[in-house]
Order: C-alpha cells, then sequence, then structure tokens
C-alpha cells in the first residue's frame, strides 16, 4: 500500500514538473531558442572588436573550440555577463572590405538545453578612396612643379594604411601630405620629360599588412606639354592657338600679362592659368619695347598722346614715367584708325598694340599693379 502511494506521488510530481515546465516555456521560450546576435555588422574597423549577444547566456564550456570564422583569422575570446555577452577580438586585424562569416556549432545554454548551430556575419570598413587626382586620366598638355604637383585627394583620413604611388617611367618620388592624411602632393625626384606619357598607380594596404597585400585602388594616365615649337606658324591664328598651349606661366599666384615679343603675342594668366592671347604690335628696330618685368602704372580709357598727336584707346602705361604702355591701335584726332593688318608685325615705336575687342579686353581685366612681363 505504502509503495501505491509513493508510486502516485511520484506522478503527480512529473505531472507538476510538466505543467512547470510548460509555464517556464511559455514565460521565458529563450531558454529552450537561445539566439546570438551581433551588436555591429557593417563597417568595422580592422582593430574592432566583435560583440556577440545572447538572448539567454549561453555555457561557456559547450562553446570552447566550437566557434569557427571564414576567413580563417586568429581570434581571442573573451566572455562577459555569465555567457550573456561574447567579444571576439583579431589578434592582428580584420582585412578592410571583408565579409566575414562566424560559424557556432551546436552547443548549450547555462540550463544545459541545446542551442542550434548558428552564423552570424559582419563586414569591415573600406579602403580609403580616391575622390580627386589631379591631373584627371587622360589629360595632355599638363606642366607639373613644386607649385603645380599632382594632388591625390581620399574620401577619409590613411593615417591606419600604408600608400604607394609609382609613376612611370618615373623613378622615385617626393610628397607630402596634410596633417588630416586625406591629401597628398606629389612630384617626381627628377625632372619631368616634356611630351612624355606617364601612367601614375596608387595602392593600399592596412598598416599592419604584409607588402604582398597591398591593393591597387587608381590606374591612370597623362601627358605633359612637349617643348615650344622652334618654328611657330606664319598663319596667325594657328600661331594664337600654338601661344595658348604652349607658354607657361612665369607667375603662379594672381593676375599677369606675358607679352613674347618674338611671336608678338600677349598673353594673360590668373593663378597660374592661360585666360587668352592676342596679336600685339610692339617696336620696331631702333624704337624696341624693352623687356624686363614691369607692372600696369595707371589705366585711362583714351589717352592723347602730345609727342605723335594721336589719341590711344585703353592706355595702360607699363612704366612710371608713361614712355611705354599697352593700348589700342591707335587713331588721329579725325577718326582714322590704324589698320589690324599690322598686327603680328612690330612696327610701334614702343609701346605694345592690341586689336580692336581685345585692347577692351585686357583693359578690363587687368587692374592697376598687375604685373607685366616683357621677355
Amino acid at each position: 500500500m505504502r509503495n501505491s502511494f509513493l508510486i502516485l506521488g511520484g506522478i503527480f510530481l512529473l505531472i507538476l514538473g510538466g505543467f512547470g515546465l510548460i509555464e517556464v516555456f511559455g514565460n521565458y521560450p529563450q531558454i529552450f531558442e537561445t539566439q546570438g546576435v551581433l551588436v555591429k555588422k557593417e563597417n568595422l574597423s580592422p582593430k574592432e572588436a566583435i560583440v556577440v549577444d545572447f538572448s539567454f547566456p549561453a555555457s561557456i564550456s559547450a562553446y570552447r573550440g566550437k566557434i569557427k570564422i571564414l576567413p580563417e583569422t586568429a581570434m581571442n575570446f573573451q566572455w562577459k555577463d555569465s555567457g550573456r555577452q561574447l567579444i571576439i577580438q583579431p589578434e592582428k586585424f580584420w582585412q578592410p572590405e571583408t565579409i566575414y562569416r562566424i560559424y557556432f556549432l551546436e552547443g548549450r545554454n547555462v540550463l544545459f538545453f541545446p542551442v542550434k548551430p548558428f552564423e552570424l556575419n559582419f563586414i569591415t570598413s573600406a579602403y580609403p578612396k580616391i575622390k580627386n587626382f589631379w591631373p584627371a586620366d587622360g589629360t595632355k598638355d599638363v606642366v607639373f612643379d613644386i607649385e603645380d604637383p599632382v594632388v591625390v585627394d581620399f574620401d577619409k583620413s590613411v593615417a591606419e594604411f600604408l600608400v604607394k604611388f609609382t609613376v612611370d617611367p618615373f623613378g622615385n618620388l617626393a610628397y607630402q601630405n596634410n596633417p588630416e592624411k586625406t591629401q597628398f602632393k606629389i612630384l617626381p625626384e627628377g625632372k619631368s620629360r616634356e611630351g612624355e606619357r606617364y601612367r601614375f598607380k596608387v595602392y593600399i594596404k592596412y598598416r599592419g599588412d604584409t607588402d604582398e597585400n597591398y591593393k591597387e585602388i587608381y590606374n591612370s594616365s597623362f601627358e605633359t606639354l612637349p617643348l615650344p615649337p622652334q618654328k611657330w606658324e606664319k598663319d596667325f591664328a594657328a600661331r594664337l592657338l600654338q601661344a595658348k598651349r604652349f607658354t607657361r606661366a612665369k607667375i603662379k599666384e594672381g593676375k599677369y600679362v606675358d607679352i613674347n615679343l618674338a611671336v608678338q603675342i600677349l598673353s594673360i594668366f590668373e593663378n597660374g592659368k592661360i585666360i587668352d592671347s592676342f596679336l600685339v604690335s610692339s617696336g620696331k628696330r631702333g624704337m624696341e619695347t624693352p623687356r624686363g618685368q614691369y607692372a600696369i602704372r595707371n589705366k585711362t580709357p583714351r589717352a592723347w598722346s602730345k609727342v605723335y598727336g594721336l589719341y590711344m584707346p585703353f592706355w595702360m602705361a607699363i612704366v612710371p614715367d608713361g614712355k611705354f604702355g599697352v593700348h589700342e591701335l591707335p587713331e588721329w584726332p579725325g577718326g582714322y584708325k590704324e589698320g589690324a593688318s599690322h598686327l603680328g608685325i612690330p612696327v610701334s615705336h614702343g609701346c605694345v598694340r592690341l586689336g580692336i575687342g581685345p585692347a577692351k579686353t585686357v583693359y578690363d581685366w587687368a587692374e592697376i599693379g598687375t604685373p607685366v612681363i616683357v621677355y
């Protein structure tokens, strides 16, 4: 009789236990369905730790040797909060721009309930990218020097990376970067060759990586400006095109007027870039326009020359005494104006004459004090 009561009591306790488990499952299903989630799964930096939160504390011993990652990477594990959180730190670093897959094999939670295998994925941050490169791919007639170097702008700092620049057929390169390490200015240590095609490549790797893992992120080419022609075109229109292509800035900041007596061309520059070129007529033999560096001393829309009895429209003096200047083709008081046929030929008494239209353009563009280089 006593044994019967014990058996009935055991059955009753099992029934109560079953109802208890059902109640626990209803209120705390995570006990039976433990899950892991990544706190952050995008744009992780190479040294950043991976944090996995579990919905119910995991059995730490049950996961020993059961966590794999692809691509294979040596890792260190640190469990926190009694198995609720796992921190995964790379022994060295995660490769940038890489999708990693973490595989958790079958394990258990702290109540010994099984946890099914699951997979978590994360992606690391991208390599810095070039957002601007000068000269652009395919650019021709490039002239670069210490004032106009090759310029490379990145979309973010490359402080955690090593960047390698190569230029073929150059050898060694000199460069400097800004404090933020987002911009590089680059020059060849030797002299660049005129009329040469150069290929420029940029490689990058994470600072702790091996040289074999340099990644090419940019590839372009450009051509330097050929040497000026030994013989200038007789056709004035063709000569102007030559001037616009081959005249190199002698002043790189601000405005200046460039007068080439040999080819009878006046060019205007601003910040090292040519704006336009015009035919002129400079001083004839015996009354040559003096070579040198000057500046516009004064201006007047319609100057009168007592010496020659002529009007000189859009007058710009380049010497203090006003003996030499730049102006439009002169005209008599009666209205007759010198023809444009003399432009391109030195026939003046020392001044530099411009045609109708170009004279006003230069007059309006050049302020008093603008440098003038005559050579």
